[in-house]
């Protein structure tokens, strides 16, 4: 390793993140032995190692004024205890489970779905790309990533690997200090930001075997797609949605590792969350 970790999340969430990856490293580890049985090797050993030279917040920093999907309930931060009445400072806050930088769970989107809890901690680190559409979204505001465009950024970086998260970068995280350009609602009440098209999402889970889809917009399904079909297929697999993603013009095209620090909230239809991403 050629850096040391930092981070610059909210304590409670960046550290969910770190602890995964604490755990995660740790897993992989193996002991010393004797000198007379020495360790396997690590690919024999089935050990991972996360190799990077920087590290990269991909989360938007949570205040009150951060864009909300419409309906959505307000974030709201109360004092508790001050340094004048009780010798520290302490708050409570309240945000919806899918506000902010944020993951989706399975039972948002099915009946029957499990909930945010049943991630595993192995699900929570996954290797990244990031497929550029920013000149396509900057013509469209209603721009669904096409088959075509994954086949076009294949044919410079190689073809995606199964298990690989799969980011759509639309430029829209540069919206995020305004919620009016951000959603971009029309005198119809109708919303108009890009997104994975259904069929696109389709493909990639059946074809590439794909670990989960995110993008800086407030979904993974463009605006105008009220079927939510790509949430609805990636998390009926119990894969991984992440919206509202920040910084992904500090991630190559290719080999970043992503560390998913969850809330696990009981019976959660989402939370919000610390995305670390280890970039090489």
């Amino acid at each position: 390793m050629r850096t040391s970790l930092r981070h610059a999340a909210a304590p409670l969430l960046a550290t969910s993140a770190l602890a995964v990856l604490a755990l995660t490293l740790a897993a992989c580890g193996s002991d010393s032995g004797s000198s007379a049985s020495p360790s396997p090797s690590p690919s024999a050993a089935g050990v991972k190692t996360i190799s990077y030279t920087k590290v990269v917040d991909l989360q938007h920093v949570i205040t009150e004024k951060i864009p909300l999907w419409p309906g959505d309930p307000k974030v709201v931060f109360t004092p508790v205890a001050t340094f004048a009445a009780d010798g520290y400072f302490l708050r409570k806050f309240s945000i919806g489970e899918h506000s902010a930088t944020h993951m989706n769970a399975p039972n948002s989107f099915h009946a029957n779905g499990a909930d945010i809890t049943s991630y595993t901690p192995e699900q929570l680190v996954v290797p990244a790309v990031v497929i550029d559409v920013r000149e396509q979204c900057a013509a469209d505001a209603d721009y669904q990533m096409t088959q075509q465009d994954v086949l076009d950024w294949e044919a410079q970086h190689g073809q995606i690997e199964p298990g690989t998260f799969v980011i759509m970068y639309t430029g829209w995280q540069d919206k995020w200090s305004d919620a009016k350009a951000f959603f971009n609602i029309d005198a119809k009440g109708n919303l108009h930001f890009p997104g994975f098209a259904g069929a696109t999402t389709e493909w990639l889970l059946a074809e590439r075997d794909i670990a989960g889809v995110g993008i800086d917009t407030h979904g993974v399904d463009p605006g105008l797609d009220t079927s939510y079909a790509t949430n609805t297929q990636v998390t009926g697999e119990n894969k991984i949605i992440l919206e509202c993603l920040a910084n992904l013009d500090q991630l190559p095209p290719t080999g970043s590792t992503l560390v998913l620090g969850i809330l696990r909230l009981a019976k959660g239809s989402g939370t919000p969350l610390a995305v670390t991403a280890f970039v090489p």
